[in-house]
């Protein structure tokens, strides 16, 4: 382990060359870890110390602890994406699960509002996605994703899209998310709004702007979210 001037307690380092691993690829999705007891003697450190580096890569979702069965790397499937980070939900709190309708995509030259999200230098290649997310089968948010063209090479292959697509960026691109970014604000319905989410003019919308951000720290995809607040509120639960 590292004993540099800037030096990180032991469990934090045992934690950090963990997630290297995983990003490298080490352990691919659902695939399970070692053994504390191996883990501990391949990096010369207490059984102890890789407990609490697991507890802590537990904690940020990046693995699954599962009991009498071993350690695996999180997994983005269709359901736990959706439960994690769509955030919209009846009063009251209880979750709504959206579908997908009217996808459009297509690939373009990244605008400056593209770049300065993604970090994206100037004249490179994204993909845009276009879409409506329905809950009880009505319209309620309007979709606009952004994505590195560099990053996700083909991606108009995959028709129909998924529902949820962190588990298509980790399963086809080896791209876990374990962040976003989120910004909100409050928005009137323009023309489009009112056309797709069947709102009238000036209606009031919550707007949400999301940069998911990769284990390796990357900026994956800015996601620009137009909610129709009606009936359903956005929740989340600090703690």
């Amino acid at each position: 382990m590292d004993e540099s001037p800037r030096y990180r307690p032991l469990y934090q380092q045992v934690y950090d060359f963990l997630v290297k691993q995983i990003a490298a690829g080490e352990w691919g999705p659902g695939e399970s870890l070692p053994s504390e007891q191996a883990l501990a003697g391949r990096l010369n450190v207490s059984q102890g110390t890789v407990r609490k580096a697991l507890d802590a890569l537990a904690a940020d979702s990046l693995i699954d602890r599962r009991q009498g069965k071993g350690t695996y790397v999180a997994e983005h499937t269709q359901e736990r994406a959706l439960f994690r980070f769509f955030r919209m939900a009846r009063p009251g709190g209880a979750r709504a699960l959206p579908t997908s309708t009217g996808e459009t995509l297509k690939r373009r030259v990244a605008r400056p509002a593209d770049a300065a999200k993604l970090a994206l230098e100037p004249g490179a290649e994204v993909y845009e996605l276009n879409r409506v997310r329905l809950i009880d089968g009505e319209p309620a948010v309007l979709e606009k994703i952004v994505l590195p063209a560099a990053l996700f090479a083909g991606f108009e292959r995959h028709d129909p899209l998924p529902n949820a697509l962190y588990a298509l960026y980790q399963r086809e691109y080896g791209l876990n998310i374990v962040s976003a970014q989120e910004e909100l604000r409050a928005d009137a319905a323009r023309k489009d709004d009112c056309r797709r989410l069947k709102l009238a003019p000036g209606a009031p919308l919550l707007h949400i702007d999301r940069v998911a951000i990769s284990l390796e720290g990357t900026r994956v995809e800015w996601r620009a979210s137009r909610c129709d607040t009606r009936h359903f509120a956005y929740a989340v639960t600090l703690s």
